[in-house]
């Protein structure tokens, strides 16, 4: 898809520039036949002057401009230009005084110009109208060739910028990806093994579960998008597997919608903040709470998360997790610059978030 609409805005632009120089030459030759014809010479010179401007606004476009210019090399870029200019205009002029010049209306028009003037001017002033007017032309075009080229060359670093963020959102999904502790998985399936001699239907359950959340993180969140229903799944098998560790001791409150109109989000948004509960609001010996909360109210998504903070946290681990939610609110932001707002706050006992998304309207 990205190759297509490349080479659309390729040709769109060729054909703009093609109609403006159509334009150009029909309208020329409008206005001198609206004027009775007169000398043809008069027009082919205006077509020679007009493909000399081009010559120089396009090798400006093509060549001076991005390979000089927005390269910090303008001083190179104004000799260059320079130079082209006074070739241009020296070769334009060679050719119409050698092929497209009438001796005899030249030699009636000087003759006018003497009466008017009481001088004959000479070719020379009319050299330096010349030159001056290719020259203030010619610095116009390359003007206009300077913008377009840093309106291209901003636009090219506002897609390389754009493919550096995807790979970063790529980077860090694949990061939460692997918050999803290879522990877990090792406790789960050791404490499913303890069930299959206590109770089998249970055990079979577990595993289940346990396939689908690996089913879920291998195949579907690959993909840029997955279903809320989906996504409200996981966490749920997740919360489930892990209650089979949970004590008697620890106050579980889960509160997940289950009645909503189906769309689509980035996979794992809510993940990390479950599992991050999970990891620092059990006490084995103390008295303990997580609480997890979500609601889907027209077009606004609210998920908050409570649990009590642990006395056996241990001070790394905890910082390991800040690092885990600071990879979570830069791809927020990545993800929904303008339509979130993350709240997260603690105390000595409670650790508290707060995520507001307002999803994409269909």
């Amino acid at each position: 898809m990205g190759k297509l609409i490349s080479f659309s805005d390729k040709w769109i632009r060729v054909t703009l520039h093609t109609i403006v120089w159509i334009v150009i030459i029909l309208f020329a030759l409008y206005l001198h036949n609206s004027f009775g014809g007169g000398n043809i010479m008069r027009l082919y010179g205006f077509y020679l002057h007009t493909f000399s401007a081009a010559i120089i606004f396009y090798v400006g476009y093509l060549w001076l401009v991005p390979r000089y210019f927005v390269n910090n090399k303008q001083l190179t870029y104004l000799l260059i230009l320079v130079a082209f200019i006074l070739v241009t205009h020296y070769v334009a002029t060679y050719i119409e005084r050698t092929f497209l010049t009438d001796p005899i209306a030249d030699a009636k028009f000087r003759e006018a110009m003497k009466m008017l003037n009481g001088k004959d001017d000479g070719p020379k002033n009319g050299d330096l109208f010349g030159i001056l007017s290719h020259f203030i032309t010619s610095l116009l075009l390359s003007g206009f060739a300077i913008g377009l080229g840093l309106m291209e060359k901003l636009k090219q670093n506002e897609k390389k910028q754009k493919e550096l963020e995807k790979e970063k959102l790529n980077s860090e999904l694949a990061f939460l990806k692997n918050q999803v502790s290879p522990h877990f998985f090792f406790n789960t399936l050791n404490n499913i093994y303890s069930l299959i001699g206590i109770d089998g239907s249970t055990a079979q359950d577990s595993v289940l579960k346990l396939s689908k959340l690996m089913r879920y993180l291998l195949y579907e969140s690959e993909h840029g998008e997955t279903l809320m229903s989906h996504e409200i799944d996981f966490m749920n098998n997740y919360i489930d597997l892990m209650k089979l560790r949970l004590s008697p001791k620890v106050e579980l409150v889960i509160d997940f919608p289950d009645n909503f109109s189906d769309f689509t989000i980035p996979p794992l948004l809510f993940v990390p903040f479950v599992e991050n509960a999970f990891k620092h609001g059990v006490s084995h010996r103390d008295r303990s709470f997580i609480h997890l909360r979500m609601t889907i109210e027209n077009d606004q998504i609210n998920f908050v998360s409570e649990n009590s903070i642990g006395k056996s946290s241990q001070t790394g681990d905890m910082q390991h997790s800040g690092i885990g939610l600071e990879n979570v609110r830069k791809r927020l932001h990545l993800l929904f610059p303008d339509n979130h707002k993350l709240t997260i706050e603690s105390d000595e006992t409670i650790f508290r978030v707060n995520l507001s998304i307002k999803k994409a309207k269909v």
